[in-house]
């Protein structure tokens, strides 16, 4: 019987191992893929930064027209020569037994001290797919903004947070002048603005 040629998307995984287990964990792969003109590729080496996925939430007000930031220290943007007080979302890794919206209600109520009572789901995607199995999980979640603020957190886990609150041109002058450091603060901020109007007369009927 002849052999299927392999397709563009067939995957040969010839050998796969943990090379390191600590926090996080690193496998390595020897393997080989279908090319898209036809045949393998040659055998490829790669390693892979395994983390657990992960739930992002931009808390916003509609009523006051306003969103709840987090600031804090970041070591990988400090490894990187970045800005290490980062001014973010609210994020939190999806445990064994969780779904995505259990992180993003729990997350919202540690690190912000708000009550998510909508969250409005805007999309997945790769932290770094060249290098890393971790994947986003972002919500909009709605929120009441008063009172908020003050410092967040589990000490335990190494957090210290301050949360502020923010007027969306602030946040939309941030983005535009690209003072946003990282990837899911950047994206839950272009897709609020782009789907502002929507989003209020969703939540406010307007």
């Amino acid at each position: 019987m002849t052999k299927k040629e392999p397709g563009p998307h067939d995957i040969d995984i010839i050998e796969k191992s943990t090379v390191y287990q600590g926090y996080f964990r690193v496998d390595s792969y020897r393997l080989r893929h279908g090319r898209f003109d036809g045949g393998w590729t040659g055998e490829i080496q790669r390693e892979v930064f395994v983390r657990k996925n992960a739930a992002v939430v931009l808390p916003y007000d509609p009523d006051l027209g306003v969103f709840v930031m987090c600031e804090q220290f970041r070591v990988g943007a400090y490894a990187g020569e970045m800005e290490p007080w980062q001014l973010e979302t609210v994020a939190g890794i999806i445990e064994d037994g969780e779904t995505p919206e259990d992180v993003a209600v729990r997350e919202t109520e540690e690190e912000a001290g708000r009550i998510i009572t909508d969250l409005w789901p805007i999309q997945r995607y790769l932290a770094s797919p060249g290098g890393s199995s971790e994947s986003i999980y972002l919500y909009l979640g709605r929120i009441s903004a008063a009172g908020a603020g003050g410092i967040f957190g589990l000490p335990g886990e190494g957090e210290h947070i301050k949360v502020s609150v923010m007027e969306e041109d602030k946040l939309k002058s941030l983005m535009e002048a690209g003072k946003l450091g990282n990837a899911a603060t950047v994206i839950t901020a272009q897709w609020f603005f782009l789907n502002r109007e929507r989003v209020r007369a969703k939540w406010l009927g307007k």
